[in-house]
């Protein structure tokens, strides 16, 4: 199953100890732009943090409570995508994802969302998927609404981003309304 295709140049890895250093580079040298939207740059300072962030991921798959995938666009990390957990006593979960700057406006999150999204409502046998992304991210809020996600509401100062709340908009999608994200 891993690494999977998407296109030609677009595939999903599950995250390896081997892509600690490449996944730090792209995180590293993507840094300002990631800060405006993602609480957790301050935890990923070096190529060990992300060795230990890889090493968690690897359990919550052991723990069958979803996996992470690097997205590679011709063969370099550009991004990431991965369940925040299942519940599976709700058949959800919830998304998330981050692209570095110079591989956006390319469809790469939506392509690997989309497969994450088939995955789900197919293989997980799940009936909600949820994203949730910062009021004022448009663009992360635009996938969810290419993807055909219902923009079920606002949460008011939902997340701390280090040095001020924001507003998280919630995506919905149920099995029933998947019709593949085209």
């Amino acid at each position: 199953m891993f690494p999977h295709p998407l296109t030609p140049e677009l595939s999903l890895a599950l995250l390896e100890p081997r892509h600690a250093e490449p996944l730090f580079r792209a995180v590293d040298q993507n840094r300002a732009h990631l800060r405006q939207w993602l609480p957790w740059l301050d935890l990923t300072e070096s190529s060990a943090d992300t060795l230990a962030f890889i090493h968690r991921t690897r359990q919550q798959l052991a723990e069958n409570n979803g996996f992470q995938t690097a997205i590679l666009y011709r063969g370099e990390i550009v991004g990431m995508v991965g369940h925040h957990g299942i519940e599976w006593s709700h058949r959800s979960t919830s998304l998330g994802y981050w692209l570095a700057e110079g591989a956006q406006g390319r469809g790469l999150v939506t392509t690997a969302c989309r497969a994450y999204i088939g995955h789900a409502f197919g293989e997980l046998g799940l009936n909600r998927v949820e994203v949730r992304a910062a009021a004022e991210n448009r663009k992360s809020r635009a996938v969810a609404e290419r993807l055909g996600f219902t923009q079920e509401g606002v949460i008011r100062d939902a997340e701390w981003l280090y040095d001020r709340f924001v507003d998280h908009a919630v995506y919905g999608l149920l099995a029933r309304e998947w019709r593949g994200g085209s």
